[in-house]
């Protein structure tokens, strides 16, 4: 089997993504690698191709135990052997994996940084065939990066530790060239190919809103988006709370996280999250790495963070399936107060001394950054890109600003007159010396430093402060201004020649800002827009089966399957194995699992609406040349049901599963007239009859049976999937099996 074969088989995807191939390619030729590819480009699927090809086991070093989870549980659930070693997990647990992976059960291994110095795992690593260390997150190991970990640092020292130099690989999505350089110096990466694909998330609508009124803005949106997941940043677990208590005191479906809480609260709520439990999650910026959920449509901060790398990252948690997907950021004056404290009281542990002084720079100069993000008046995608070295020069029509209406207006004097106040400073002052002068403030701190007798002192009295503010940085943005990055920042004069040129003008474009009272737009399609209504219907009964298997199989619902492929499936409407495998994201392992199950629903909807057009090809109308039929046309078909003598030919035994019982009624059924009958139908039975019930144990749904259900003898079973995983499923004695069977002869649903 070659990586293509494996694409198509293991992950369901035709095709690859941009630069998937190359370092696929570079990584079995024996090459170290370097890859910068944005959230969602699909990272992960570029080492786990590989790990399957080449001979020993692939240990992939993450810092994100929940990530180490989904990918592991997704990795197994597409029939590909993965294990995991982080704090979760107890000692038996842990040695249980070392035992696995060390006979070969495993082609990949997920380990957390810390385990890398651990006495087991140095004596695990010594016995056996280790062919590729994978970094992920690798601008975790860069001092100068967002993110810096020390843990990071023994990276370098357990791979000069193996008896064998395996190839070296390193990820992530949010790297500056300073951080890149860093990453494959600090790894010693032996003359490695990089690929960096661009930071553009195309999907993404990126929006700043400078409004007071943050609270009613929130509100608003979810409540216009009732159906839609998303996430909202608040730089304080007080703000979290506080609108938590709102949101929720309304009715809405949200979940809180911050560090303020305990360890089983926040799993708690992640958990909500994950399961689709709670739609939106309130959260600090404690909460979302590693999260790997797929169809979260927004991301709201409801303050500025503290820098570009991380409100990517965070706002790249949005629309990771590629759907369009909203980046909304409230700002206002008050959000660059509350992270100036908070760097202020960073944690510095295990940072030398020497290197202090500089990050804090370095952490002033991201926040002018972040500041000017918020108040720029241009496009705001092509401000990000500049941030990570993508220069473009035409506006990207798919952010606010590129959709605001914006006037002009000319503030070359005006500029000046800034200029002329920076020189008279002579670079002593910051920002907030240079408006109350130009303002012309009656401040005591202006009367000390001396600005009230300067020349420009209440020169631009008729404007207002946040035009000014505009205006400075504008000038910043340009190079006319410098700010410096120490902690007491001033302002200088830059390179100004151009300004001597009297044709040389300082346009500034201006909007007046807006309340909350228009709902956000997205220009770019979504894959739903497609869909008719009956695509819509099919769609939802989809994703109500994936809610269902989700919960037997105890995992997240986007791991059965992403929201991408099941609106695949509704514009396909596959009938057979074929069509199925066709689908994005539909793997055999995955189509060995779900298929038949999905196929039954899609054949049942199909049934019931013989007739259903589930979408309209782009731009189009619904003639009857122009959509796609139905491939199958049926009678209209009842509901499951027994004839009497269809009863006499159950073969009872002495236990039965739910899916071994719907295989067994579906054989003896006779009425050409009935609908093909679903496991879901027998469980919804047995629980109208009390037999057995939903509970949450340790943050998933699970089945069990009541105490009416084992006083009916219904016991639980252990059964072992094709991968050799072992669960407990609800095993049905003789007497239960009975009342079923009558129950679709005689009680059964209206014929």
């Amino acid at each position: 089997m070659n990586a293509k074969d494996i694409l198509k088989n293991y992950f369901g995807y035709e095709s690859y993504n941009p630069g998937q191939e190359e370092i696929i390619e570079a990584l079995l030729e024996g090459k170290d690698v370097l890859a910068i590819m944005p959230t969602g480009s699909g990272k992960s699927v570029c080492y786990q191709i590989p790990a399957l090809l080449l001979p020993g086991i692939t240990i992939v070093i993450s810092p994100l135990i929940s990530l180490m989870q989904d990918q592991v549980t997704a990795l197994n659930d597409a029939g590909i052997h993965a294990g995991y070693i982080n704090s979760s997990l107890t000692e038996a647990q842990i040695s249980r994996v070392y035992s696995n992976a060390g006979r070969g059960a495993y082609k990949i291994l997920y380990v957390a940084p810390e385990r890398l110095e651990s006495y087991e795992f140095v004596e695990f690593t010594s016995k056996v065939d280790i062919s590729m260390v994978t970094v992920d997150e690798a601008h975790c190991i860069s001092q100068w990066g967002q993110d810096f970990r020390p843990s990071y640092l023994k990276i370098v020292d357990f791979i000069e530790r193996l008896h064998k130099r395996p190839v070296v690989s390193a990820f992530t999505a949010t790297a500056t060239e300073e951080v890149k350089t860093d990453i494959s110096c600090v790894l010693k990466l032996q003359d490695p190919k990089v690929v960096a694909t661009g930071f553009d998330r195309a999907n993404l609508y990126f929006i700043v809103e400078s409004i007071k009124k943050k609270d009613d803005y929130v509100r608003e949106y979810i409540q216009k988006h009732p159906d839609e997941s998303g996430i909202v940043y608040c730089a304080t677990r007080k703000n979290v709370d506080s609108l938590y208590e709102l949101l929720s005191g309304e009715g809405a479906s949200v979940a809180r996280y911050h560090a303020g809480m305990s360890s089983t609260e926040r799993k708690d709520s992640q958990n909500d999250f994950i399961y689709d439990r709670s739609l939106v999650m309130i959260a600090t910026n404690a909460f979302g790495m590693g999260i790997d959920k797929s169809n979260v449509r927004f991301v709201i901060h409801y303050n500025m963070p503290q820098s570009m790398e991380n409100y990517y990252q965070e706002a790249g948690r949005a629309g990771r399936d590629g759907e369009p997907s909203q980046c909304i950021l409230l700002f206002s004056a008050q959000d660059i107060m509350i992270n100036k404290f908070l760097l202020d009281h960073k944690d510095f542990t295990d940072i030398p001394d020497e290197d202090i002084d500089l990050i804090r720079q370095r952490d002033a100069r991201r926040l002018q950054i972040m500041e000017g993000y918020c108040r720029s008046s241009g496009c705001l995608r092509n401000y990000i890109l500049a941030y990570f070295g993508e220069k473009r020069d035409t506006p990207c029509d798919n952010c606010g600003n590129c959709h605001r209406e914006f006037t002009e207006v000319d503030m070359t004097e005006d500029a000046k007159q800034v200029i002329n106040c920076v020189w008279e400073t002579k670079g002593r002052y910051g920002l907030g010396i240079i408006l109350g002068t130009l303002l012309g403030a009656n401040r005591a701190r202006l009367k000390e430093t001396g600005t009230t007798d300067y020349k420009t002192y209440g020169a631009l009295k008729d404007r207002s402060e946040p035009e000014l503010r505009l205006l400075i940085n504008q000038l910043l943005l340009d190079g006319y201004l410098i700010q410096t990055t120490d902690q007491y920042s001033v302002i200088r004069i830059g390179n100004i020649e151009p300004l001597r040129d009297a044709g040389t003008r300082i346009l500034i474009r201006t909007y007046k800002d807006k309340e909350p009272d228009r709902q956000t737009k997205t220009r770019r399609k979504r894959s739903t827009d497609a869909l008719t209504k009956s695509g819509f219907e099919l769609f939802e009964r989809l994703r109500q089966l994936r809610l269902t298997i989700a919960r037997e199989e105890g995992m997240p619902p986007y791991i059965v399957f992403g929201d991408k492929t099941l609106i695949d499936m509704s514009v396909k409407v596959p009938r057979d194995k074929a069509s199925m495998l066709r689908v994005f994201g539909v793997g055999r392992a995955k189509f060995e699992k779900y298929g038949s199950r999905f196929l039954e629903e899609i054949d049942a909807f199909q049934d019931e609406n013989p007739d259903a057009v589930t979408f309209l090809p782009d731009g189009e109308t619904a003639s009857e040349e122009q959509v796609r039929p139905a491939k199958k046309q049926k009678k209209h078909k009842v509901s499951f049901y027994l004839k009497p003598g269809d009863a006499e030919r159950f073969e009872y035994r002495d236990l039965y599963t739910i899916p071994e019982l719907k295989d067994e009624l579906n054989r003896i059924a006779s009425a050409d007239d009935a609908k093909h009958l679903f496991g879901t139908d027998i469980f919804r039975f047995l629980k109208e009859m009390g037999y057995v019930e939903e509970r949450q144990i340790n943050g998933e749904f699970r089945q069990t049976q009541t105490d009416l259900g084992l006083a009916k003898g219904i016991v639980n079973v252990e059964q072992t999937s094709k991968l050799g995983t072992v669960y407990t499923v609800l095993a049905y004695p003789p007497e239960v099996q009975k009342e079923i069977v009558e129950h679709y002869v005689t009680g059964g649903q209206s014929r």
